[in-house]
């Protein structure tokens, strides 16, 4: 055990659980080592992350507020203007995402959940036009139908792809079945334009007998999403019960499978499925049991860690800790856990326009921003 490790392990054995890492402390991994530096803290239930042009940071709260850092000073006042949301269960206000033209027109996404009284909530994305500290032209792009009474599985995560349309995490909001009905927008991943169309060239335009925002199906509950850096495929991992999180490439029409097959059980330790494979499932390119709890992903593509480049991080938030993973030929070859002692949940991962890695820690009152930077 390092000596990181031994001081957590003394501290849990005098009854202190609280654990600080300072700015100078350097972690040794197999291929690089590195510090965190903390941007921001005391953030409420900090859940996605978006890097504006003029070099600040948008930072969604689960509790219902958009953050702004800027020069390394989180801002006291919220920005205004967000759309009506709920905050229930595990829903609230969730991803954000820069419009691929965002320097020409302001734009940006946003995910949270919805709620109306009788007819229960939902996931929506608005679409809204940031002038300042400001949110302007907000309108609702996408709402998933039908709306459910549970406060589970909202997903939300959110991606572009090259050719400017916007991929949409629904989760199957607790009711398992509902990621194998097509004419329920639960439980898969949706493909919109930016005003909210279906996006041209989905699978499903010519099938009635499924929605046609539809790209992929049998999803649990997507959280984690981000674009690959040379192929422009969506990859995801979405959450299992107890045991089979998973990670999948997204592709056109594809089944995976939720909750015909899995590699979990129910958390009463009932059986789901006793298969993990079947004809028609796309199987997932990796997965875990027991579960992590995987949130937030990123492919690293800066210069500072030259023996990452390539390689896909994870965050986890049962497991408190990075997952790195080197992928080839779309199998994972090798698979390294890092701060494992930093003892916090971890939410979100970006890879910030300053060639860091970037993560948000979960926590009701003092979620953090850190960068993951070279010890030097």
């Amino acid at each position: 055990m390092n000596r990181t490790g031994q001081i957590a392990t003394a501290l849990l054995l005098t009854g202190v659980t609280t654990f600080s890492h300072s700015a100078t402390e350097t972690f040794d991994t197999d291929k690089a080592t590195f510090r965190l530096k903390m941007v921001a803290e005391g953030l409420a239930h900090p859940w996605a992350l978006a890097f504006m042009p003029d070099g600040s940071q948008l930072v969604t709260e689960r509790n219902g507020s958009l953050r702004r850092i800027r020069n390394g000073q989180l801002q006291e006042d919220p920005i205004k203007g967000l759309p009506e949301l709920v905050v229930s269960g595990q829903g609230g206000l969730l991803d954000i995402i820069l419009h691929p033209d965002f320097e020409q027109n302001q734009t940006l996404f946003l995910s949270y959940a919805h709620k109306i009284s009788r007819e229960g909530l939902t996931t929506r994305v608005a679409r809204a036009t940031l002038n300042g500290d400001q949110l302007e032209e907000v309108d609702v792009i996408f709402e998933a139908m039908p709306r459910g009474d549970t406060g589970r599985h909202f997903a939300g995560r959110m991606a572009f792809d090259g050719d400017g349309h916007l991929y949409v995490a629904v989760g199957d909001r607790g009711e398992m079945d509902r990621a194998q009905q097509t004419d329920d927008d639960a439980g898969g991943v949706h493909r919109i334009t930016t005003k909210g169309e279906p996006a041209p060239g989905n699978p499903f335009l010519d099938d009635s007998a499924v929605n046609n925002t539809f790209f992929t199906y049998g999803n649990r509950n997507i959280q984690g999403m981000t674009t690959h850096p040379e192929t422009g495929e969506i990859w995801s991992h979405e959450h299992g019960p107890r045991g089979g999180d998973e990670i999948n490439i997204i592709r056109a029409g594809n089944n995976y499978g939720w909750p015909k097959v899995t590699y979990g059980i129910d958390y009463s330790g009932a059986t789901i499925s006793d298969k993990t494979t079947l004809d028609g499932i796309t199987a997932p390119l990796h997965y875990w049991d027991p579960s992590i709890a995987p949130s937030g992903m990123a492919f690293y593509t800066g210069e500072a860690f030259p023996d990452w480049q390539g390689d896909l991080f994870v965050g986890a938030l049962k497991m408190q800790k990075l997952v790195r993973l080197s992928i080839e030929d779309e199998k994972v070859v090798e698979e390294e856990d890092l701060l494992e002692d930093l003892g916090e949940r971890i939410r979100d991962l970006r890879m910030g326009p300053d060639g860091a890695l970037w993560l948000l820690t979960d926590d009701s009152s003092d979620g953090k921003v850190y960068r993951l930077v070279p010890a030097q």
